[in-house]
């Protein structure tokens, strides 16, 4: 049949089982809204401003398993969505980016609304197309699909000229799975290389299990679990791996890094055998390298990337695969060693007596008030109203790692926040994506009154599609992390980092529609955080409460430390 590039695009969308895709008209892309007009095989969404459009639809992604999709406009459209496209390319998140471009024509004429969106995005996709014939968009489409949810996941964007869009060809539909000659990613780990992992787990005194957001991405939490309880030994989540394994399980250990927890850094300090696994050693994670590798250990890397294994650590045994398929041969190899020759339980039990002994420092514990609200509190009361089962987005800053540390997260994919690039701004649009891939789920957005500045507009969108996430604003009237960190670098010089002129979130919250709560007392968190969760379930809702402004997130390993330097708390300033 012959179809138009428009309805090609609209025709591959149904194909790939789209099933909403968020975006934001404009004139390059004016042919595809009218495909769009025309179909009912997926919903779009009308958001406020391009850059949620891509958050959404990452934030729909990570919740879901699913490739989100984002339609913007040719030059300010792109451009609006490039800190959403950076943010996913970061945190490898498979989304398929579709942007107008201005007639083939016109191209490189400095055309109104014209920008080089191949130039502009290739340093934060996994890879970019430009569409110059309407007979290659059909193939192209699929094969965007395919590169974004292959291998290491990530973003991919298609651009495509208006006149593309308009112009016909014949439409075959799809056969068989796509293959490309040049992009072969490797699934199945080498199994040499797995044998001798297992080696080096047998005979491991102080084994210790890192693993971080590829065992999210590559739905290997139940592999990961197995493989903890099958060797007893501790587990660590990194920031974008929180729920990977449970937080409520013993051999949990916290969150390591910058902000995590005592025992799960002295851990990976003192360990003798290190299985990574989907984490990436970055900086926020083990701090100073050379710090690290003062400590002699054998590192196991199992990474679907082979670009990740090595980058900043040396390891012992580098394992390219696919997180889920090497964890089950790994397993399946480990628990017949242990069957034919059962190990000593000696060590172990040692290296969990000195592990339970870190955690007698109780790091995460804080002073209660009764008169100021903590912000820590809040997040603990937070789990307890949805136990611990909602799914909670969060911006970025201090309030980000307060939810990290203190909502103990139970299962993947539950926790929504930007960890690689750390971009302010993405919890509301985070969470209309993940409502849109979870309708009937709690969720919840914690967020500061400057992060939630950023794209507070999309209380538009909440508004348009009754979209019913609850709100948690931390308001402390600061940039909090960057006052944290003027505090114990800068001579408490705060510098640009006192928020000033606030509106009244109630009366502006209420003007879109929604909820408004302000909350200034502790006895009133818990019930006005329940009110939220029952009497208003079906409204979105806002509260501000009023935190301690002087209330800084603990632990702490300063930039350029090694991980056993740490901050425990304002005694150590």
């Amino acid at each position: 049949m012959e179809l138009n590039g428009a309805d090609i695009v609209v025709r591959c969308l149904a194909e790939e089982g789209v099933n909403h895709v968020f975006g934001y008209p404009g004139g390059a892309v004016l042919y595809i809204y009218d495909a769009i007009y025309k179909q009912d095989n997926f919903q779009h969404i009308l958001v406020r401003h391009e850059q949620a459009a891509v958050h959404a639809a990452d934030a729909y992604s990570r919740s879901s398993d699913k490739v989100g999709v984002a339609l913007v406009t040719s030059g300010p459209g792109l451009t609006n969505a490039v800190t959403g496209i950076a943010t996913a390319y970061m945190d490898s998140i498979p989304l398929v980016i579709i942007s107008g471009q201005v007639p083939s024509h016109a191209i490189g004429e400095d055309a109104f609304q014209e920008c080089d969106t191949v130039g502009i995005t290739r340093p934060c996709v996994k890879h970019n197309f430009l569409v110059r014939d309407v007979k290659d968009l059909a193939e192209t489409m699929r094969r965007a699909f395919y590169i974004a949810k292959t291998g290491r996941p990530g973003p991919v964007l298609v651009d495509i000229p208006k006149d593309i869009t308009v112009a016909t060809c014949k439409y075959t539909p799809p056969r068989g799975e796509v293959k490309m000659r040049s992009y072969a990613p490797v699934v199945k780990g080498h199994l040499g290389q797995i044998k001798k992992a297992v080696q080096m787990l047998l005979a491991a005194e102080r084994p210790m299990i890192y693993s971080g957001g590829g065992v999210v991405l590559s739905d290997a939490s139940e592999e990961l679990r197995k493989l903890v309880q099958l060797t007893g030994a501790p587990c660590t989540n990194t920031l974008m791996g929180l729920g990977a394994f449970p937080a409520s399980d013993d051999k949990f250990v916290g969150m390591p890094g910058m902000h995590g927890t005592y025992e799960a850094n002295m851990a990976m300090q003192n360990s003798d055998v290190l299985i990574a696994v989907g984490a990436r050693f970055d900086d926020r994670v083990i701090g100073n390298t050379k710090h690290f590798a003062q400590t002699p250990r054998k590192i196991v890397h199992i990474d679907i990337d082979p670009s990740s294994i090595s980058k900043r650590v040396r390891v012992d045994v580098p394992i390219v695969g696919n997180v889920k398929d090497v964890l089950q041969e790994l397993i399946a190899l480990y628990a017949q060693a242990i069957a034919e020759k059962p190990l000593d339980k000696a060590p172990l039990a040692k290296w969990w007596e000195q592990i339970n002994t870190w955690r007698g420092k109780q790091c995460l514990v804080y002073e209660p008030s009764d008169t100021l609200i903590k912000p820590q509190y809040v997040v603990q009361k937070l789990w307890e109203v949805t136990g611990g089962n909602a799914f909670v987005t969060s911006d970025v800053g201090q309030h980000q790692m307060w939810a990290a540390q203190y909502y103990g997260f139970n299962e993947p994919r539950r926790w929504i926040n930007s960890g690689g690039l750390g971009t302010m701004g993405v919890g509301l649009p985070y969470a209309m994506g993940v409502q849109m891939a979870n309708p009937d789920s709690d969720i919840a957005v914690i967020t500061g009154e400057a992060s939630i500045q950023m794209n507070i507009q999309e209380l538009s969108t909440c508004s348009q599609y009754r979209l019913t996430p609850k709100v948690l604003c931390l308001n402390n009237r600061y940039l909090g992390m960057v006052r944290q960190w003027q505090q114990i670098d800068y001579g408490s010089r705060y510098s640009e980092s006192y928020v000033d002129a606030l509106p009244d979130f109630v009366k502006l919250v209420e003007s879109y529609g929604h909820v408004g709560m302000r909350i200034d007392k502790p006895a009133d968190v818990e019930p006005a955080i329940r009110e939220a969760f029952t009497k208003y379930k079906d409204r979105l809702v806002f509260m501000d409460f009023i935190t301690d402004q002087t209330e800084n997130v603990w632990p702490m390993v300063k930039a350029g430390r090694g991980l056993t330097e740490m901050l425990l708390g304002s005694e150590d300033l």
